[in-house]
């Protein structure tokens, strides 16, 4: 797993991918911190909720090629027959994702201690907000690398990411028109509701069980989709 997640990690910052995506978060982020300053607003709660929404952007790119590039290649065959498992390629591929995701993070943290020069109080909703991030961009990755197993054309693999996880996003609000069954169904699936909960700083066990679990299952699904491919192809 440690080779298969080194060898991912070198291959994103030996390429553009991972110093564009990171430059283009930050000037997004930038933006939605200029008002901050310019009012003098010291929560940085509404920072974080946009941040979030930035990741629904980055991510698909960021995942469309993790599995996506390998099957195009015909890599993919050596690495189902190696002697590594496919759980342990699956999980080294994700962990290597997360592992820009969360240098993304820890850049991001130039803006509350922007503030906290400046004179704002250091929050819990601060900390939680920074968790329930860090959760939704795992989350989110996962999703991703799900997606970018069922085709070889990292186009579709980031199409089909973005158009997942928008429904996912936004699966509170269409539950909400909806009401009903199909309310406390699409609620269920709501990753927007919890990570805003999050940013308010309400910190509990029930959400982080929630993601995880959310992220398990996802991978689950990804490693029964490649084991599929390994035993149709003899």
């Amino acid at each position: 797993m440690s080779a298969i997640f080194w060898k991912e990690v070198k291959s994103y910052f030996y390429s553009p991918m991972a110093y564009i995506l990171i430059g283009l978060f930050m000037l997004l982020t930038s933006i939605f911190f200029i008002p901050n300053l310019m009012y003098q607003v010291g929560s940085f709660n509404n920072v974080l909720s946009n941040m979030g929404f930035i990741l629904l952007f980055i991510v698909p790119v960021l995942t469309m090629r993790i599995l996506a590039e390998d099957r195009k290649n015909g890599t993919e065959v050596l690495l189902i027959t190696s002697p590594a498992s496919i759980t342990s390629m699956v999980v080294g591929k994700y962990l290597a994702v997360c592992f820009v995701f969360l240098v993304l993070t820890l850049l991001s943290l130039i803006y509350p201690i922007v503030l906290l020069a400046f004179g704002a109080t250091f929050t819990a909703g601060l900390v939680g907000g920074y968790i329930g991030f860090i959760l939704l961009g795992m989350t989110f990755i996962s999703v991703g690398v799900f997606c970018s197993s069922l085709t070889e054309s990292q186009v579709v693999a980031v199409i089909v990411s973005y158009v997942m996880l928008l429904i996912m996003w936004l699966a509170g609000s269409l539950g909400g028109m909806l009401g009903g069954f199909a309310a406390k169904v699409l609620g269920w699936f709501s990753l927007l509701t919890r990570y805003e909960d999050f940013t308010r700083g309400i910190l509990g066990l029930s959400p982080v069980v929630y993601y995880l679990s959310f992220i398990t299952v996802f991978l689950f699904i990804t490693i029964r989709v490649i084991e599929k491919r390994r035993w149709s192809q003899g």
